[in-house]
């Protein structure tokens, strides 16, 4: 996987030169008519990634995770069929800052996060203050961060975080694959990962919301 060229795996706490340069065109400068650039934190296998980038060739998809093993399925995928837009990035979510500037990022979407449900681990959950604050500098002005999960109490917890910071969502979803429902579910979000069809097939409600930050 180090030598797939949709493969980024930066040394640990240095500056990768990849800051700034995600919205490029290939074989262009990165700037004015530059392409969005869409984010998946924790991608592990990069369903979300790869079904993003299949429904827009003119955006950017970046699959983030520091778990090569489940990289290497997503990313040999998207090598495979010829995705050039889908890109994946081997780092710390806490490293973020580092790959990519200020202001960089169109979207980022945190598909099934680990909850951390013991007490005292709340800072480790992807909907922290202190990992929001990150996504606040990297997003663009009127940014988005997508939520999917199956985890109620993670989820009512990370409703209660943006609330608390004055942020209510745009579009708040608490059965994604109900039925006959009146909210009108956007068709992205029937796209499942490994995790979700697991839930799924236990009887757990897929919970989504989309937020600016």
């Amino acid at each position: 996987m180090k030598d797939w060229p949709n493969v980024f795996e930066p040394e640990w706490d240095k500056d990768s030169g990849l800051a700034g340069t995600w919205g490029a065109h290939d074989g262009e400068a990165s700037g004015a008519g530059s392409r969005s650039v869409i984010l998946e934190l924790g991608c592990g296998r990069g369903h979300y990634t790869i079904a993003l980038a299949q429904r827009d060739s003119d955006a950017t998809f970046v699959g983030v995770d520091i778990k090569g093993a489940r990289m290497w399925h997503g990313a040999g995928k998207a090598l495979e069929s010829g995705l050039a837009n889908a890109k994946f990035l081997r780092t710390k979510i806490e490293d973020l800052g580092q790959h990519f500037a200020p202001g960089e990022v169109d979207e980022i979407w945190v598909t099934f996060p680990d909850p951390h449900p013991r007490e005292g681990s709340e800072k480790r959950r992807l909907t922290s203050s202190r990992f929001l604050e990150i996504y606040k500098k990297l997003l663009k002005p009127g940014g988005k961060l997508h939520l999917k999960t199956d985890d109620t109490p993670f989820f009512e917890w990370a409703l209660a975080v943006l609330q608390e910071r004055g942020v209510e969502p745009e579009i708040l979803i608490r059965d994604v694959h109900a039925e006959g429902g009146e909210q009108k579910v956007p068709e992205i979000l029937h796209v499942k990962t490994q995790y979700e069809e697991e839930f799924l097939a236990k009887g757990r409600k897929i919970k989504y919301l989309c937020a600016v930050i």
